[in-house]
């Protein structure tokens, strides 16, 4: 087996890159898995999509093996099972009993029965360049499946105008990743890593933009959040009993700071003086 094609330098350029950022794409969710190994909890998380991406990442393989001269795919995605099956581990050990029963399912299922299935059926019904041909539009189609996943993203992004569950760096590398990735299939006139790589191209391009639009009225919502939650701990302090609550937002001590300056000193029998909850409303409404 032909270990690198060096008459074709660009896709060799091209592969070694795909590698490096699949890397840091795979390595994303660590801080994830930290929290959860920290908090002994999955905290609601789902393992849907490590599952998927262990599942993608075994037909890679298989694919590279019948081709038999991809070193990089399969070394990139040998790599992805070795993280992914970490996560899915780790999500077992922590999840709540339904959770880690629907994981084992899932596992089961598609990974063990899918796959095999797919292994199977190539190996008893199709031979020779036939078999890469049927596996490779296998990999497409489950490839455009997962690509087509980022839609649900995007609904939920314009749906509630917030891009606090699409972190822009992830976006960012997994549109980089397909980039190098369609490079390397088109260098190597491979149309079976290629042809899905667009779409994903696509679908990143979409959330960066989606991102540039509403990263300032996220952080508007935000704020508006934070001056609502603080107008209710101003009205509270009027209750016997109630401390006040720290507040932490530099917007919020300049409001503060400035009910200080705008507010006299009370005087018994003095109906026209604004209460501390009015100025406050004042306030938000300047800011």
């Amino acid at each position: 087996m032909a270990v690198f094609n060096m008459q074709d330098p660009w896709a060799l350029t091209f592969g070694v890159l795909g590698n490096l950022i699949s890397f840091m794409v795979y390595l994303a969710p660590l801080p994830t898995f930290y929290r959860v190994y920290k908090k002994k909890s999955t905290e609601g998380f789902q393992s849907v999509p490590y599952v998927v991406a262990l599942f993608s990442a075994m037909l890679w393989i298989y694919y590279a093996f019948l081709k038999g001269d991809d070193v990089l795919l399969v070394t990139i995605n040998s790599v992805g099972c070795f993280i992914e099956t970490a996560y899915i581990a780790m999500y077992i050990a922590y999840a709540p009993r339904r959770a880690r029963i629907f994981t084992s399912k899932l596992l089961m299922l598609l990974n063990i029965g899918v796959f095999g299935l797919i292994l199977l059926l190539t190996q008893l019904l199709a031979k020779g360049p036939r078999r890469v041909l049927v596996l490779g539009w296998v990999c497409v189609a489950f490839s455009v499946s997962v690509f087509a996943a980022p839609l649900s993203i995007i609904r939920l992004v314009i749906r509630t105008k917030s891009v606090e569950f699409m972190p822009f760096f992830l976006s960012f590398f997994l549109t980089l990743s397909a980039v190098t990735w369609f490079s390397y299939g088109f260098f190597r006139k491979d149309i079976y890593i290629a042809l899905p790589n667009v779409l994903g191209f696509i679908f990143g391009i979409i959330q960066m933009i989606l991102y540039a639009i509403y990263r300032r009225q996220a952080k508007r919502v935000i704020l508006e959040q934070k001056l609502t939650e603080e107008a209710i701990d101003i009205a509270k302090l009027s209750a016997p009993g109630v401390h006040p609550i720290a507040i932490q937002s530099e917007e919020i001590n300049m409001i503060m700071e400035g009910l200080s300056q705008d507010a006299p000193t009370a005087r018994a029998g003095d109906k026209s003086m604004a209460s501390p909850n009015e100025i406050l409303m004042t306030k938000c409404e300047e800011v």
